[in-house]
């Protein structure tokens, strides 16, 4: 029986592009300089400015209290930050494996993407599983989950024709590492 839960982790790792390969440059360093990050992940300014924000709003990084000058902060990992470092560490590396590039995923593509993998292969009962996402956010995040080559969607012959998504081999390696 699949779970009627996601995870949470998995959500709020979702909740912006940026946080997965974010959180994974921060373990890899033990933590960074705003231009450092700039220049390892390739982002705008503003894109990292609220990423940043974003992070430290759900209590994983900090600033680093005893380096840097203000204008030029180190951005550290706090403890509960570390757990979730490991394992968006683990998604980003799987990530790079199935040739997806950093911040491709959409909001809710993980969650989808582990969804699909413990057996919600219905659209309906990924929307029961992903409760606070709307219809319309959910076949937006399946359609490019498809165009990355990550789901694929099988439409059965029926009155009325119905679809059910399954993972490719890209997918189920994502799948295994959110999980």
């Amino acid at each position: 029986m699949p779970s009627s839960t996601p995870d949470p982790l998995l959500v709020q790792l979702g909740s912006h592009r940026w946080l997965v390969p974010l959180l994974a440059d921060l373990a890899a360093h033990r933590g960074a300089r705003f231009v450092e990050l700039i220049h390892r992940l390739a982002l705008p300014r503003d894109s990292l400015t609220r990423t940043l924000e974003a992070a430290a709003t759900i209590g994983w990084i900090a600033r680093n209290p005893g380096h840097g000058h203000p204008l030029r902060p180190e951005y550290i990992l706090t403890e509960a930050g570390e757990a979730a470092a490991a394992r968006a560490a683990m998604i980003a590396a799987a990530q790079g494996a199935v040739g997806l590039p950093p911040g491709a995923a959409t909001r809710w593509g993980l969650p989808l993407v582990a969804g699909i993998g413990a057996g919600h292969d219905r659209f309906n009962a990924l929307s029961r599983l992903l409760a606070p996402a709307t219809p319309r956010a959910l076949s937006q995040g399946l359609a490019a989950l498809g165009k990355h080559g990550l789901v694929q969607r099988d439409v059965l012959d029926g009155r009325p024709p119905t679809s059910r998504y399954g993972l490719t081999g890209s997918g189920r390696l994502l799948a295994e590492a959110c999980l």
